[in-house]
């Protein structure tokens, strides 16, 4: 059976922007807060025609915490697939984590095996749209995105700018990002030159 490259995609922060509550930067809790970052449905569509799979994989506690609920989060993942679709663009699949260890409410409150920076949605997403791993990439910009592609065997690409802190705790945890990139698009661009390496 034929299995395929892909990009793993955080949420927020790389496809989304985040937004600012009581002083701190958080994930949206509505659509109406829901934005796709400039470019980000290019750089998606990008991906589609390099004939990857496109997966995104995000910890979204926000249910658990009691931020915003369940049919909430499925409101913000159709405004994410319509404004890509306006792009051209599309992703194979959505896997989201809802657990967090202390949520408050009860059914959401779990050391699971899917949050990051565990691989568990990388994991079940390979197996669902038949992944070769070892050919595929996590973009995120987080440590954990960066700590959970490295687990599932993937190559991994940090967005953002990294801070000496950041840079002594991915040191620290053996999860250096194989790629910097400014931005969504950028990443994809290191993505292209990889794989351009490699037919």
């Amino acid at each position: 059976m034929k299995k395929y490259r892909a990009v793993f995609l955080d949420r927020d922060g790389v496809i989304n922007s985040l937004v600012h509550k009581r002083g701190a930067v958080d994930s949206p809790f509505s659509a109406r807060q829901f934005k796709l970052l400039p470019g980000a449905g290019m750089a998606i569509r990008k991906l589609n025609r390099l004939g990857v799979k496109v997966a995104v994989v995000s910890n979204q506690p926000g249910v658990a915490k009691g931020n915003f609920t369940a049919a909430a989060l499925r409101e913000m993942t159709e405004k994410m697939e319509r404004g890509l679709g306006r792009a051209g663009a599309r992703v194979d699949g959505v896997y989201y984590c809802l657990h967090h260890p202390q949520a408050l409410l009860r059914r959401y409150r779990s050391q699971c095996r899917c949050r990051k920076p565990k691989p568990g949605l990388l994991l079940q997403a390979a197996k669902e749209l038949t992944i070769n791993l070892r050919q595929s990439f996590m973009v995120g910009d987080n440590l954990t995105d960066i700590e959970a592609g490295k687990a599932a065997g993937c190559a991994t690409i940090f967005v953002g700018s990294l801070k000496c802190d950041q840079c002594r705790f991915m040191r620290a945890k053996k999860a250096m990002p194989d790629y910097i990139a400014a931005d969504i698009m950028d990443a994809v661009r290191a993505i292209q030159k990889h794989f351009s390496g490699r037919r």
